[in-house]
């Protein structure tokens, strides 16, 4: 789940060749009328901020990077199979993933629908498990790094009981995931270990 407190600050000592960490990482639930970034098409939706010391553009980039998505999600053996498959991924462009997720292996195709660096990209599901899925990210400088915000909102297939699925499992999972990634973006923790 999205932590809603400050993991920790940067240590002056680590000197000029080390990354800066993140300072906070923090969590809010949004209803359907939570701002212009939904759709209000789907059922669940969160938001995950991440300060870093990395600047705007840099971490801008880290998050449309294939390898450091990978890398990021290492322990559900995520990996890119077809479409761009290393590198930074741009608008229009997709990128399918093949992972495992509660023991069943999943398989999911993202196209990026917008893009406008520094500042904000959205990727969106077009084939996958979920009946709709919608990922906003958006970097803003901040003194001497940046803060990255996470805006997901995803429906579950299956009807009421995709419902149920989405408020019991799938909310608290997928906040957990984006907020392990957006900290291991911003150089709070290391890559997972397989």
């Amino acid at each position: 789940m999205c932590p809603t407190t400050a993991a920790t600050a940067h240590d002056s000592r680590d000197g000029p060749r080390r990354r800066r960490r993140p300072t906070t990482a923090t969590a809010s639930h949004a209803g359907r009328g939570g701002g212009v970034w939904q759709t209000g098409a789907m059922t669940v939706s969160f938001v995950c901020r991440t300060e870093s010391g990395l600047s705007r553009e840099q971490l801008f980039d880290l998050a449309r990077s294939i390898d450091a998505h990978v890398d990021s999600q290492a322990d559900a053996g995520e990996r890119a199979v077809a479409g761009v498959t290393s590198g930074l991924i741009g608008v229009g462009q997709e990128v399918t993933w093949r992972a495992r997720h509660f023991g069943v292996p999943v398989r999911m195709t993202s196209r990026i629908t917008s893009l406008a660096f520094p500042e904000r990209f959205v990727d969106e599901q077009v084939r996958g498990p979920f009946k709709a899925f919608r990922h906003v990210h958006e970097f803003e400088a901040r003194g001497n790094g940046s803060l990255m915000t996470d805006r997901v909102e995803f429906m579950a297939p299956f009807g009421p009981l995709g419902r149920i699925v989405e408020r019991l499992v799938l909310r608290r999972y997928l906040e957990r995931l984006i907020a392990e990634r957006g900290l291991y973006l911003a150089g709070l923790v290391p890559p997972p270990t397989g």
